[in-house]
């Protein structure tokens, strides 16, 4: 009786530990927060793909551009809303994935998606703001 006694303690104790180390929120395991276009639960090679080969490239900027400093310091803030560039990012992504979907039937598409045939680059050509055709 002892001997079950001693194994199911020692079940209990692992279990505890197991139920503890667990994230009960997938953003708190890579670290990013206040995602709100892309997966809670994106990969660091992911988002630094999505970063510099989309935004990066596309629009020819840092990462200050949507990016705000940290009060007190001159990091990034990644989690900052402070800068509305970052708000009006999230609304690019959102309406290239409405066009890929409704136009190209990319239909489970997400910014960095290989497959996208409108992306970033598609209008702003390296470029901040995009021009428009008359050069106005």
């Amino acid at each position: 009786m002892k001997k079950y006694s001693i194994v199911a303690a020692l079940l209990i104790v692992i279990a505890i530990g197991v139920i503890s180390s667990t994230p009960a929120d997938p953003s708190s395991k890579n670290g990013y927060t206040n995602l709100k276009v892309l997966p809670r639960d994106i990969s660091t090679k992911q988002l630094q793909s999505i970063m510099i080969d989309d935004f990066e490239d596309g629009l020819g900027v840092g990462c200050n551009f949507c990016h705000a400093e940290a009060k007190g310091s001159h990091k990034l803030d990644y989690a900052s809303d402070a800068k509305p560039e970052k708000e009006i990012a999230r609304a690019m992504m959102r309406m290239t994935v409405k066009v890929n979907s409704k136009y190209f039937k990319a239909r489970h598409a997400m910014i960095g998606d290989k497959s996208l045939i409108v992306t970033c680059t598609t209008c702003h050509n390296g470029k901040p703001r995009p021009e428009s055709e008359g050069g106005e």
